[in-house]
């Protein structure tokens, strides 16, 4: 495991953090998740750590994309200064993967 030379955050939906980590360990990736919550919509998450050797990143995003699909969700939302909701649902698109590459200084296992 020393040589990983970058960590990957990747933002999931919950829906997708199974398929996508099972995705990364096909690859074998050093992969680790934890729930998370938030964004637009402060819906549920998984943030997936994800240990990097050098020249795997673009092999990972490609796994990420297949594994982690956009939805399509329809809120009521209400407007702004009115107690009425709106009278049609809103479209909203959610998921995919949310990514941030970070370099590795030193990696050790005590």
């Amino acid at each position: 495991m020393n040589d990983i030379k970058h960590l990957m955050l990747a933002v999931v939906q919950e829906q997708d953090q199974e398929t996508a980590t099972r995705a990364l360990e096909k690859l074998d990736l050093h992969v680790a998740f934890f729930a998370s919550a938030g964004g637009f919509l402060g819906r549920r998450n998984a943030t997936l750590l994800i240990g990097l050797r050098e020249g795997h990143a673009e092999a990972a995003i490609k796994a990420l994309e297949e594994a982690c699909r956009q939805r399509i969700e329809y809120l009521t939302l209400p407007l702004e200064g009115s107690p009425l909701p709106m009278p049609a649902p809103v479209p909203v698109t959610v998921g995919g993967a949310t990514i941030f590459a970070l370099p590795v200084e030193r990696v050790e296992e005590i």
